[in-house]
């Protein structure tokens, strides 16, 4: 078995474990990326609405929080500076009556705590000034949310990384592995002739696969238990007639239907939560169940009563790898070997987060 050693490793090629290699590189480090995957973010970042959120719904304190408002303020200046296609466009969520006022105010004191700029409550009449296709009592505007195109902001930090040296290897699954004594980690890869590498750090960034790569190392413990999420969206096939982001009052484990646009202004809608009865990403069925179209009409037509009949159809999906216990579980960032970070249920708001997360894992390599 041919051996190798190199200073680190980053298992994971999504929005994630690219970012963590562009601050690895960035501060100097020899960065391998590993991905089992033909090409990088083909996953959960290739499966999410791209939308750029300010930091409103997560709990105080806590590290989804932290990473969501440090990062969608990196974002939007790196993606201005990199040429990656964006736009703050805003968003409304909104109480399709007045019962739901309360969740909108709920929701604001939320973001004050995390420090999210410029939010504002409307009245219903100066909501339906902005979107007059609206029947609801009020809203909350977010100007700091936004969307982006996911693919080109991970090719940004890619480019970025190798321009440091780092070196990005597809088609290169971790089958095994142990923690050795002097701290260093030995990772078996790949099949029928498999590589020996050793690393004095090991980032898993595997999303949804984070925690079955670090059950087959030797020596890592306290793996969280996963939880899967599936998200369904469905497009819209007539044109919007909204300029910003509509989101419902959030309840449950879920900010419920919303409406999202993409940077040629299409929209759709979703995701729901479907928790699936497995946690074995081995098993997940992707397709949507165009019957799962019924529920997205009801509630869509809470807020956009004027929605016509038969112009969504199901599109795509994604999974959410949660932490288990929790509806609103927080991010894991396992530092408990020395060198090492182990990463786990980074789900949305991954994306907008992923600068603030990749300099934190950096942080963390050189703290040790």
């Amino acid at each position: 078995m041919d051996h190798y050693e190199i200073d680190t490793v980053v298992i994971g090629a999504g929005v994630i474990g690219l970012a963590c290699a562009r601050s690895l590189a960035r501060a100097g480090h020899e960065v391998l990326v590993l991905e089992k995957n033909a090409v990088f973010g083909e996953e959960t970042s290739a499966r999410n609405s791209e939308v750029i959120h300010a930091g409103i719904y997560y709990a105080a304190g806590s590290l989804k929080a932290q990473f969501c408002v440090e990062g969608r303020r990196a974002l939007y200046n790196y993606a201005a500076v990199n040429g990656v296609p964006h736009k703050k466009c805003g968003k409304l969520i909104v109480a399709a009556d007045d019962s739901e006022i309360p969740m909108l105010d709920s929701v604001a004191e939320k973001a004050a705590a995390n420090g999210v700029e410029g939010m504002r409550q409307l009245s219903r009449s100066e909501t339906l000034a902005l979107e007059p296709e609206l029947n609801v009592s009020g809203a909350l505007l977010s100007p700091e949310t936004g969307i982006i195109d996911s693919h080109a902001l991970m090719l940004a930090y890619l480019g970025e990384a190798e321009a440091h040296g780092a070196q990005l290897v597809t088609g290169s699954t971790v089958t095994g592995g142990h923690v050795r004594d002097d701290g260093r980690i030995d990772l078996k890869v790949g099949g029928d002739e498999p590589l020996l590498i050793t690393a004095r750090h090991v980032v898993n960034a595997g999303g949804l696969w984070a925690q079955s790569i670090s059950a087959k190392i030797d020596g890592v413990a306290t793996v969280p238990t996963l939880a899967l999420a599936k998200g369904n969206y469905f497009s819209l096939t007539v044109a919007a007639p909204f300029k910003r982001l509509i989101y419902p009052a959030p309840a449950g484990g879920g900010l419920g239907v919303h409406l999202t646009l993409d940077m040629q202004g299409r929209a759709k809608f979703g995701p729901d939560v479907e928790w699936l009865p497995v946690n074995d990403p081995t098993a997940i069925d992707y397709s949507v169940d165009p019957t799962r179209g019924d529920c997205f009409y009801e509630a869509i037509r809470r807020y956009w009563p004027g929605l016509p009949g038969g112009v969504l159809a199901a599109d795509y999906s994604g999974i959410r790898p949660k932490i288990a216990g929790s509806d609103y579980p927080d991010y894991v960032v396992d530092t408990h070997l020395p060198g090492h970070v182990m990463l786990y249920g980074i789900e949305s708001p991954g994306l907008t987060a992923s600068l603030a997360i990749g300099d934190a894992v950096a942080e963390a390599v050189v703290e040790t």
